[in-house]
C-alpha cells in the first residue's frame, strides 16, 4: 500500500505519503491564497524525499473539506485527476477528521471539538468523543453562536485559536496535516471500513462567495 494524501480546504497546503504502517514523507505549507501553486510542487517534494514515482502510488486520500470554495477544489480537483490518470481509488475524508485525527496524536483524549476558520468571523467545526469518532455534522456558525455548547471542552484548531474569548481552551494542531489525514485513512483500510469514506466531493456548507449580481442583465442576441 502506498497512499497520496492531499488536503486543500484550510490555509495548509499539505501533502503525504504513508505506506500501510507509518507516514514515509510528509510537506506543506501555510498560505491561503496559493493553494493552486503550491500544491503540485509540494507533491513532487514529498515523492523526492521518499525516493519514489508517483506511479508507486495505490489510492489517494484527499480531504473535502469544509472549506472555502477556491482552496477546497485545487484539492480535490488535483486528486481525482491522480486517481484518474494511475487507475487507483480516491478516498475521501472530512477535514475536520484529520484533525481530529492528529488531536489524538497530540494526546488530547475525551470528548473535544474541532474548529477551522471559515472566514467572515465564522469557524467550521464538529464535535468528537475521541479522536477517531465524530459525533456531530460539520457545521458553520459564528463563534459566538456555539461558545456555550462548548465551554467545557478543548477545541482544537486554527477556528478556535483565533477566538480564545470564545473557547478559552483553545488548542493545537492549529492546521490541518495530511500525515495525520493518511495516517487515518490506512487505519480504516486495514480495518476493513472501505465504506466509511466520502466521495471525493466538496463539503462547502455554504454559497461560494462568487455570486451574479442581483440585477444582472441578460443580453440576448437580436
Amino acid at each position: 500500500m502506498l497512499l497520496l494524501a492531499v488536503d486543500t480546504a484550510t490555509p495548509a497546503v499539505t501533502v503525504a505519503l504513508h505506506d500501510g504502517d507509518s507516514v514515509v514523507a510528509e510537506a506543506g505549507q501555510v498560505d491561503a491564497r496559493r493553494h493552486g501553486e503550491l500544491l503540485l510542487p509540494t507533491v513532487d517534494r514529498v515523492l523526492a524525499e521518499a525516493g519514489l514515482k508517483l506511479d508507486a502510488v495505490t489510492g489517494v486520500v484527499v480531504g473535502v473539506g469544509p472549506g472555502p470554495y477556491t482552496g477546497l477544489r485545487v484539492g480535490l480537483a488535483t486528486a481525482e485527476t491522480f486517481g484518474l490518470v494511475l487507475g487507483v481509488p480516491v478516498h475521501g475524508l472530512c477535514t475536520l477528521d484529520g484533525l481530529a485525527y492528529a488531536a489524538g496524536l497530540a494526546g488530547i483524549t475525551g470528548p473535544f471539538a474541532v474548529a477551522t476558520d471559515a472566514r467572515r468571523k465564522e469557524v467550521y467545526w464538529a464535535r468528537y468523543a475521541d479522536a477517531r469518532t465524530r459525533v456531530s455534522e460539520p457545521a458553520v456558525d459564528r463563534p459566538a453562536d456555539i461558545a456555550e455548547q462548548l465551554a467545557d471542552l478543548p477545541v482544537v484548531g486554527s477556528g478556535a485559536l483565533l477566538y480564545p474569548g470564545e473557547f478559552p481552551d483553545a488548542r493545537g494542531p492549529e492546521h490541518q496535516s495530511a500525515g495525520a489525514l493518511a495516517s487515518l485513512a490506512a487505519e480504516k483500510l486495514a480495518a476493513g471500513e472501505a465504506g466509511a469514506f466520502l466521495p471525493p466531493l466538496p463539503l462547502y456548507l455554504r454559497r461560494p462567495d462568487a455570486q451574479v449580481p442581483k440585477n444582472y442583465k441578460v443580453v440576448t442576441p437580436k
